[in-house]
């Protein structure tokens, strides 16, 4: 099997590329524009391919003689929507528009997108069943929505064996914590590592269902595998919600050191609580693998000690 990844050279992408390698029987290829994903993320053998979603062009060439797509490319982070909502439309919008487009053009068998727990957004209900209202509040969950949303009209229009997963705030080695719009947990874990203090937005009772890296890349073989298909968006993730604070007293139970964290503002975008349904999720993937979230969190914590990511 080949599979073509977006975002390849990402943190999601990476890790789903070294399972998939792992297997020994598919050949990856990862499309990237480097512009958040790290080449050096990447195994040998597996076959890059630099080039940006915006470019149709490249994507008709990237695409061609490919089994599978895995759909990850995208600018990732609420608060960088809100700085310029323009680019993550161009990226995350038009760019799964053009890959679609690609992939029809190539008759591609199977195509999996990656949309977001965020189009949930102000929908107060808890857990997110996937036949929620979607109320998205910032410019990258709009995007998101416009992904999924495209991904199943082209399953629709034109018989695309497809599947748009929406994740849950996924964590784990490989993920950056050198940037303006990193992710909470790799966050938390670089200050507590460099002795710096954990910044909370809010008050840190705001929940999420946290989602082990080894559960998203578990399931996304799975589904590769199987060619596992659903006319509508499905959660990725399992049922959980942990608040900051209790991420934050994981962390203690790890760290020797003192461990020191200041509370701001709520920054806008945010929403307080995010919690999946797993259903539908476990009808289409019953084995699908779930790791503790103790036990992940350790782990992400002993990568980050051992990385340059916090030195």
């Amino acid at each position: 099997m080949r599979v073509l990844i977006t975002g390849g050279a990402g943190f999601i992408g990476a890790n789903l590329s070294r399972r998939l390698l792992d297997a020994g029987d598919i050949e990856v290829l990862a499309f990237d524009n480097l512009a958040t994903g790290l080449r050096s993320n990447l195994d040998p053998s597996v076959r890059f391919i630099e080039g940006d979603l915006r470019d149709p062009d490249s994507l008709i060439r990237a695409t061609s003689g490919v089994d599978a797509i895995v759909h990850l490319g995208a600018l990732p982070s609420v608060p960088r929507s809100l700085n310029d909502p323009r680019t993550t439309n161009d990226v995350n919008v038009i760019g799964t528009l053009n890959l679609l487009e690609a992939a029809r053009h190539n008759d591609v068998p199977h195509l999996i997108a990656a949309s977001s727990s965020s189009v949930y957004g102000s929908n107060p209900a808890i857990p997110k069943v996937e036949s929620l209202a979607t109320v998205p509040v910032s410019p990258y969950a709009v995007s998101k929505l416009a992904t999924e949303a495209y991904t199943n009209a082209y399953q629709t229009s034109f018989g695309l064996s497809a599947i748009a997963f929406r994740f849950f705030n996924v964590f784990g080695p490989l993920q950056r914590a050198d940037h303006a719009y990193a992710a909470v947990i790799p966050r938390f874990l670089a200050a507590t590592l460099s002795g710096k203090p954990l910044t909370v937005y809010g008050d840190g009772t705001q929940s999420r269902d946290f989602t082990s890296i080894h559960a998203v890349t578990d399931v996304l073989e799975k589904t590769l595998r199987r060619r596992v298909t659903s006319p509508t968006p499905v959660n990725l993730a399992f049922g959980a919600r942990t608040s900051l604070n209790e991420v934050i007293d994981i962390i203690r139970s790890i760290h020797t050191g003192p461990i020191q964290v200041e509370y701001t503002d709520w920054r806008t975008g945010d929403v307080p609580h995010s919690q999946a349904s797993a259903e539908r999720l476990l009808e289409l993937v019953p084995d699908a693998r779930r790791p503790q979230l103790a036990a992940a969190i350790e782990e992400a914590y002993e990568w980050y000690a051992a990385s340059a990511e916090v030195r």
